[in-house]
């Protein structure tokens, strides 16, 4: 196991991972990667030393989201909840929903999202005014596509995964550009998380990024958000990623101690609201 470069502040933030029960069947077609509990997850934290999370209602369930909130709730004051619903949630669903720690609803622009962006409009004109953002995920490359109506949406939104860019783009990529003119608007955060979807290279390192890491950081350090991802539902079981060195990334992406204590405690505490 890696061991840290750097000390975790107090209040350190995973702003993104899944809780999955065995016993709970995976919606029909959805990709279920097996048992990963509160308890695990709570092992990991004291590894980590991480003290808050974010628990992201994941794709096998759709709108399930009883898995989702039986782990905020077992998980405490120091979690909050994405959660799926539909433009036809009622409003005592959507209040239910946020007293038991809702703050977001999860958009998924890839094979097997329960919510696609096509929706996000209607869907974020109900739910906004409970005081719900927008978590988004998406093949990077289309965000030149989708910037307006993500510039169009109320309230802040959130881009997963260093957008899920094909690769370690350039700067200047149109893609890139896109995303440093939505985090113009002082309304989008990006979550520093799962290098491995964007780069195989150099791993666990992934040095061939860092460029673009530490440019996005310095553009907006305010709005840069960091996450696990566990248990890592893209990777395969005998292969996952060490969570220690995952995080020991943010030496490299933001050298800075003031930086990377921004990144883990204060964003999350302006986003979230802990």
């Amino acid at each position: 196991m890696s061991t840290l470069s750097f000390s975790v502040p107090p209040g350190a933030t995973d702003t993104h991972m899944h809780i999955y029960d065995g016993a709970m069947p995976a919606a029909p077609g959805a990709h279920n990667p097996g048992s990963a509990t509160v308890a695990q997850y709570r092992a990991l934290q004291r590894r980590l030393g991480l003290e808050r999370v974010i628990v992201v209602q994941p794709n096998a369930y759709r709108d399930d989201n009883r898995v989702t909130l039986e782990a905020v709730a077992a998980l405490g004051s120091g979690a909050r909840a994405v959660v799926v619903v539909g433009e036809n949630a009622s409003e005592s669903e959507l209040a239910r929903l946020t007293r038991a720690g809702a703050v977001a609803q999860r958009f998924f622009q890839l094979e097997g999202g329960a919510v696609r962006l096509e929706r996000m409009a209607a869907i974020m004109a109900r739910v906004h005014p409970h005081g719900w953002h927008a978590n988004i995920q998406l093949d990077g490359g289309e965000l030149p596509r989708w910037e307006e109506a993500m510039r169009a949406l109320p309230g802040r939104f959130v881009i997963d995964h260093i957008a899920r860019f094909p690769g370690a783009l350039a700067v200047d990529h149109d893609a890139v550009r896109a995303l440093l003119r939505l985090l113009d608007t002082g309304r989008c955060w990006l979550k520093l998380s799962a290098p491995y979807i964007l780069s195989r290279a150099d791993a666990p390192r992934y040095r061939d990024l860092v460029p673009l890491v530490r440019a996005l950081v310095a553009h907006a350090p305010e709005r840069m958000l960091w996450a696990s991802n566990w248990p890592h539902p893209s990777e395969p079981r005998d292969a996952m990623p060490d969570d220690a060195a995952l995080l020991g990334l943010l030496a490299d992406w933001a050298p800075d101690e003031s930086t990377r204590r921004r990144i883990l405690v204060d964003n999350p505490v302006d986003l979230y609201g802990f």
